[in-house]
């Protein structure tokens, strides 16, 4: 991956990378990731693409400020800002996960930035929290939960996201996981779990029918984390949505297939260049 740039918003560092010229693609991770996410996606798409990763706020290298407001909504403004922040008026925009949820609200709220989108395996509806975040929120959790038992907790969650075991080495595990191992690091995944919150996407489902943009959705058939029902949901909803399943894939569906994931993305936006 290229060199960490920073740029503030709402007074705060979010952290990114970027690679190549062209027309902006931003790309947006989700939880409990961070920008490397992209890490095999970006070099290919950077020949014709000014390709831009960020952190969301609250992840990877970004700041990590206690007691703000770090839910999906919150992260979909700060990235329209951040698009300013970088002098990109207008946008291609990926995201898996929950940055899928954020870019949903971008394209709702502000579509004259957007061009087209892709959602991977991505947040919809009432879709998520899933299940497995619910008992690290009961109360009293956090308090008796030290970073490395966090760690432990999602060094055991990450495998299970992918249908291929190979996909998914302690190394990369170790890439996604490390940025929770501090005190810092634990009060930041736990207020962002506690942001996870399906009312901002339940709020726009009546405006997804409404939605200009080309839209790809691409979905794990094998995700045991954003269920593949909602797959064709959400491109029955979107007006100029087309949906391409990847075949034994799972929620880490990047991780896993990043060759076709890459060429499905890149033919998708050349035929949608404007």
């Amino acid at each position: 991956m290229s060199a960490t740039k920073y740029v503030t918003v709402e007074g705060h560092q979010i952290a990114y990378e970027e690679m190549g010229e062209g027309t902006p693609l931003l790309l947006l991770h989700g939880i409990p990731t961070n920008r490397s996410l992209w890490r095999n996606v970006m070099p290919e798409l950077s020949s014709q693409y000014r390709v831009i990763a960020p952190d969301l706020l609250n992840y990877g290298e970004s700041d990590m400020p206690q007691d703000t407001d770090v839910s999906i909504n919150a992260q979909s403004r700060i990235m329209s800002k951040f698009m300013g922040a970088l002098g990109i008026s207008r946008a291609n925009i990926a995201g898996h996960d929950i940055g899928g949820g954020v870019a949903q609200l971008m394209a709702v709220k502000h579509p004259e930035k957007v061009n087209a989108i892709v959602l991977i395996d991505s947040v919809c509806f009432d879709s998520w929290p899933i299940p497995e975040f619910t008992p690290l929120l009961e109360p009293g959790v956090e308090e008796k939960t030290s970073p490395d038992e966090l760690v432990d907790i999602l060094n055991d969650f990450m495998p299970k996201g992918v249908h291929d075991q190979s996909a998914m080495p302690d190394e990369l595990v170790r890439m996604y996981v490390g940025q929770w191992s501090s005190e810092q690091g634990k009060a930041a995944m736990f207020n962002n779990m506690r942001r996870l919150n399906k009312e901002y996407t339940q709020a726009i489902s009546g405006e997804l029918k409404r939605l200009p943009h080309q839209t790809l959705i691409l979905w794990g058939d094998k995700d045991n984390f954003q269920k593949p029902q909602y797959a064709p949901q959400l491109a029955e909803t979107i007006p100029n949505a087309s949906l391409v399943w990847l075949v034994n894939a799972g929620h880490w569906s990047i991780d896993e297939q990043p060759e076709k994931l890459t060429k499905l993305i890149r033919d998708f936006l050349q035929i949608n260049d404007k």
